[in-house]
């Protein structure tokens, strides 16, 4: 049941708190895809704390949801960016995040029914485990594996006294604080990172106190639009997965209360938004559905206080390049936790829906989900557009669940 403020009966400074956490969890992910991309970082935050207020303006206050920048549209945008430029890499963002609002218009022409019948448990599970297991690796690896800081056993030690804290807080510790285990995570890896030397406070003192974003506006041209606005069918995949994970955690059918269409609207306005101020395309952040199942607060409203926070940051110089003096090895132990936990919720759709694991259609379906959504398996279906980790699972699903027979 979705907890509302009055329920958790949580004072201001707590829900403040809160926030705070959801923002520290999205913003390693937030600000790295302007960094691969050359788009400005700033710009990123502001568009993704605005397009989450504009998500959640749409979809009526009730999805616990925060947008940040889509990994999916990275290397489009790179091509982009390096041969015609970010405006051009802005309308072509625009145009996909008009798609989704086509893609929404078909849900209401065919009924979410019928889009819910393509996406049962048995497909939805994979769905969601394959989210959190494609993406722990590539942290992991990242983070801690090859972050270029300390030894390998140095950043191991960080990110286990990440990771130990948050168990022992999300298990022993009683009250309030009992709720933020993340926010208490980044903090002890944030000393253990000092007491070894690793955090660089040069960038703080450098940093300006204010200063506005590097704001672009957007030029059209087809080739950028061919590139960037198709990747918007595959992200449909993955809005599917990530609005199914977010309902699953919360216990609440998000395809029908908002709806499917409004959720994809607003997922789609938000990456319209920007792509007008030079950002990056937006997507549900799973970061914050795994903040959401550790915590078991759903408020939605301490994600729109988290969307304002981020855009406060987009302004703050300061306080940005603290978040910025975070070193990777806090945030690997942060994602082992956070997307270990995604990964569990998918196990729990298929142990709730009482999935029949002697029944040889089901084990095809799942057991080749995850291996083509795990094995770094691609598929170009459009030049240019390719389909790996769960939006390839996600197809496969679909598709093996239509024509497969149910009794074999």
């Amino acid at each position: 049941m979705q907890q509302n403020l009055q329920e958790t009966k949580l004072s201001p400074w707590k829900i403040i708190l809160l926030a705070i956490q959801h923002v520290f969890a999205m913003f390693g992910a937030t600000v790295l895809v302007p960094a691969l991309t050359g788009l400005d970082p700033a710009v990123a935050l502001f568009t993704a704390g605005v397009g989450t207020l504009i998500f959640h303006l749409i979809t009526k206050g009730k999805v616990p949801a925060f947008l940040g920048s889509s990994f999916a549209f990275i290397a489009a945008i790179q091509t982009v960016v390096q041969n015609q430029g970010i405006a051009y890499a802005g309308g072509g963002i625009i145009v996909a995040g008009l798609l989704y609002v086509v893609l929404a218009i078909l849900v209401l022409i065919f009924g979410v029914d019928r889009i819910r019948s393509f996406f049962p448990p048995l497909v939805t599970g994979p769905m969601i485990a394959v989210i959190g297991l494609t993406l722990s690796p590539v942290v992991i690896s990242g983070n801690i594996v090859n972050a270029d800081i300390g030894t390998f056993g140095q950043r191991w030690i960080i990110a286990l006294a990440v990771v130990a804290t948050m168990i022992i807080v999300s298990i022993f510790v009683k009250g309030f604080f009992r709720l933020v285990p993340v926010l208490l995570g980044i903090i002890v890896g944030y000393i253990v990172s000092m007491l070894f030397g690793f955090v660089d406070f040069s960038i703080i003192k450098e940093a300006p106190f204010f200063a506005i974003p590097d704001f672009q506006l957007p030029k059209f041209d087809i080739k950028a639009i061919s590139l960037i606005a198709p990747i918007a069918i595959v992200t449909f995949m993955e809005h599917i997965g990530d609005i199914t994970t977010n309902g699953a955690v919360v216990g609440k059918d998000f395809f029908k209360d908002p709806g499917l269409h409004r959720t994809l609207i607003g997922d789609g306005i938000a990456t319209a938004f920007a792509g007008l101020l030079g950002g990056p395309a937006n997507t549900t952040y799973s970061e914050n559905t795994g903040v959401l199942a550790v915590t078991k607060v759903y408020n939605p409203f301490i994600l729109r206080l988290a969307a304002i926070f981020a855009v406060i940051l987009s302004l703050c110089g300061k306080i940005g390049a603290i978040l910025q003096s975070i070193p990777a090895p806090v945030m690997g132990g942060v994602s082992i936790l956070l997307f270990g936990m995604i990964a569990s919720i998918g196990l729990r759709t298929l142990a709730d829906a009482k999935i029949d694991f002697t029944n040889s259609r089901n084990l095809i379906i799942i057991s080749l989900m995850l291996v083509m959504g795990l094995s770094g398996a691609e598929f170009a279906f459009i030049p240019g557009v390719t389909l790996s980790g769960m939006s390839l699972a996600a197809l496969i699903g679909v598709i093996l669940n239509k024509i497969l027979p149910e009794n074999i």
